[in-house]
């Protein structure tokens, strides 16, 4: 321990580079990543029309459940695959508001066991490897940690960085070197500025420190709107997915002139209050929203829907096979109905 600095270094961790050595990709996970990152590409850039719908466990605790999840989430894509374009939600690191609790498979790739890092960094990596071999479909998570991102940037589609990341500088620059889309959600309090500061900052090149390196990055085009809802001082839920909310994200865009005008409409959260079931209620009118404005329908890109096998939430210890040990989560026959439904209003 450093005679000033009050933190045990335990061991030194393999860099990214070193990790994807030791679990390298196949040529046809590579296949499948590119074709699959141009599809969704091409939807942010405005030269598809198909829907995006991210959709999953809050988060990814178990292989065995999430690989289950997502192999009838892959099943339920060839029904839709004309319309829609699903992007897994595998979350394998957590925020935590008070610092505790189970942060994600990166600190406990087994929730019933002590944190490890070293072996967390290996299963989220094999985590998402073995969703791409499974099912064909590449994954979103969160950047909850950005020097952490290059240990999964060759199995990404997709990456979100939460409100309480999104005023972050560090977070905004390193979005700027990713090459998938990267959601910015809407910080707690609900002030959309700071969102169009941090994708304002993503798109354009910046110079910064990372992981020890001196990096430049050319700017990312699909940095995007994620709006989540807000909670105000005396905790109350406000919702920022109807109408004249779009509208008014809508004209902000266009007064500053961004590059990339898209928005990801994020279901549950302070949106929903938490409440998984009215999942179902907003993304209908989300749907509703952008039948009656071009505008608005020309914006939203698509839903973030937080799913999994069992209706709910649990405590680690109840133990239920697929449901969720963080936020409630809407049940699989309701998601896979909930699917359904989208793509016969699109």
């Amino acid at each position: 321990m450093e005679k000033n600095l009050n933190i045990v270094f335990k061991r030194k961790l393999p860099i990214p580079e070193e990790l994807k050595k030791e679990m390298p990709i196949s040529e046809e996970i590579e296949e499948i990543k590119m074709e699959r990152d141009k599809k969704i590409a091409d939807v942010f850039r405005g030269k598809s029309d198909k829907f995006i719908l991210i959709v999953g466990p809050c988060s990814a605790d178990r292989m065995d459940s999430v690989l289950d999840y997502m192999q009838r989430l892959a099943e339920i894509q060839k029904q839709v695959e004309d319309k829609i374009i699903i992007i897994p939600r595998a979350y394998t690191n957590k925020p935590r508001t008070i610092g505790v609790g189970y942060k994600g498979m990166l600190h406990q790739p087994n929730p019933d066991k002590a944190p490890d890092m070293y072996e967390g960094i290996k299963a989220i990596r094999l985590l998402h490897k073995s969703i791409i071999e499974n099912t064909g479909l590449v994954c979103a998570d969160e950047m909850l940690y950005p020097e952490n991102y290059r240990y999964l940037s060759d199995l990404l589609s997709y990456v979100a960085v939460g409100a309480r990341s999104v005023e972050n500088q560090q977070h905004r620059l390193v979005a700027s070197g990713v090459n998938v889309p990267v959601g910015m959600k809407n910080p707690t309090s609900g002030d959309v500025s700071i969102m169009l500061n941090s994708i304002k900052a993503a798109q354009n090149e910046q110079t910064f420190i990372y992981r020890g390196w001196e990096v430049e990055t050319k700017g990312n085009d699909m940095t995007h709107a994620i709006l989540r809802g807000s909670v105000d001082k005396y905790g109350k839920n406000h919702s920022n997915y109807h109408y004249e909310d779009l509208s008014l994200l809508y004209d902000l865009y266009c007064n500053e002139g961004y590059e990339n005008t898209a928005v990801i409409v994020d279901t549950n959260h302070a949106n929903s209050g938490k409440d998984y079931m009215a999942q179902i209620r907003i993304s209908n009118e989300v749907l509703h929203s952008m039948r009656h404005s071009g505008n608005i329908q020309k914006m939203i890109k698509g839903l973030m829907i937080e799913s999994y096998i069992e209706d709910g939430c649990q405590k680690i210890e109840e133990g239920i096979y697929g449901k969720s040990i963080t936020d409630p989560c809407l049940g699989w026959d309701k998601t896979k109905d909930l699917i359904l439904s989208i793509a016969s209003q699109l």
